[in-house]
């Protein structure tokens, strides 16, 4: 199934306090959309509103047309996965234990997994390169084997929508490349509609399609990367003075800080 989310006019909150506001935009089938912004901004807010975690004070989120808000969980579930940060992981859980459990939605009354789930988790581990660590605890893993087992769990799922939560927190370099280069290679072989919370802002150059910033809860600004990833805005927004160049191999925005601060002394 191939989908293509759509978020229109979202209001989501804690309580009586808006954190999310009037935040309409959509996110095509083979996409990577990036979600930037300064901490607070509404990133993971949004993220646990599309999933179902939060409920929307106001607005529609759609999948095909189809509005998620009105289905039950198990039926949302088929249309949605989320891959988020590597930690609570169920520790007494094998890594196939695990990346089945994102067959759920699927299995019948009785909840026996058939061949076809089985094959699909397999498949998901594979693609991850985490079929090596079927038998394995999950709390024997380290950060960058748990994401991709999170990411396996994911795609054992099978759904159009993927959305992931700074999946690259904690992780070092050689993960944080081969972890989006898999979500970016993914993207354009399953068609998928992926809607990704990042920091780096010099990764979401790299992988991503577009971009989305985030500023107190509203979409301050929208586009590719290059079109959003600009100085005045970036320092304006992070309060801090940013450069933007192109970068030297790929040609995309490369985020640089203002040099070394001079830091002001005074004799005693």
């Amino acid at each position: 199934m191939v989908g293509m989310l759509e978020i229109q006019s979202l209001y989501v909150g804690y309580g009586k306090e808006t954190v999310l506001a009037d935040f309409t935009i959509s996110v095509r089938p083979g996409e990577v959309l990036a979600l930037v912004g300064p901490n607070g901004a509404g990133k993971t807010t949004l993220i646990k509103a599309v999933s179902g975690v939060l409920q929307a004070q106001a607005g529609m989120i759609r999948v095909n047309g189809k509005d998620l808000n009105r289905l039950p969980a198990m039926e949302r579930a088929r249309y949605l996965a989320v891959v988020p940060q590597a930690r609570n992981l169920p520790a007494a859980f094998t890594v196939w234990q695990t990346v089945m459990m994102g067959r759920t939605p699927f299995l019948g009354w009785l909840g026996k997994a058939s061949e076809q789930d089985r094959a699909r988790a397999r498949w998901a581990l594979e693609r991850t390169n985490t079929l090596s660590l079927a038998k394995r605890r999950v709390d024997e893993l380290s950060g960058g084997e748990q994401q991709r087992v999170l990411l396996a769990r994911a795609l054992a799922q099978d759904t159009p929508i993927l959305l992931m939560d700074e999946p690259t927190a904690h992780l070092d370099l050689q993960h944080q490349s081969n972890l989006l280069n898999l979500t970016r290679r993914l993207a354009e072989e399953q068609d998928l509609a992926v809607l990704m919370a990042l920091h780096d802002l010099n990764l979401v150059a790299l992988y991503a399609d577009r971009a989305a910033l985030l500023v107190e809860g509203r979409l301050r600004a929208a586009g590719t990367p290059s079109e959003v990833l600009t100085p005045q805005r970036l320092s304006e927004v992070y309060q801090i003075p940013l450069h933007v160049i192109a970068h030297p191999e790929y040609g995309t925005p490369l985020v640089l800080p203002d040099g070394r601060q001079k830091v002001s002394t005074s004799s005693t």
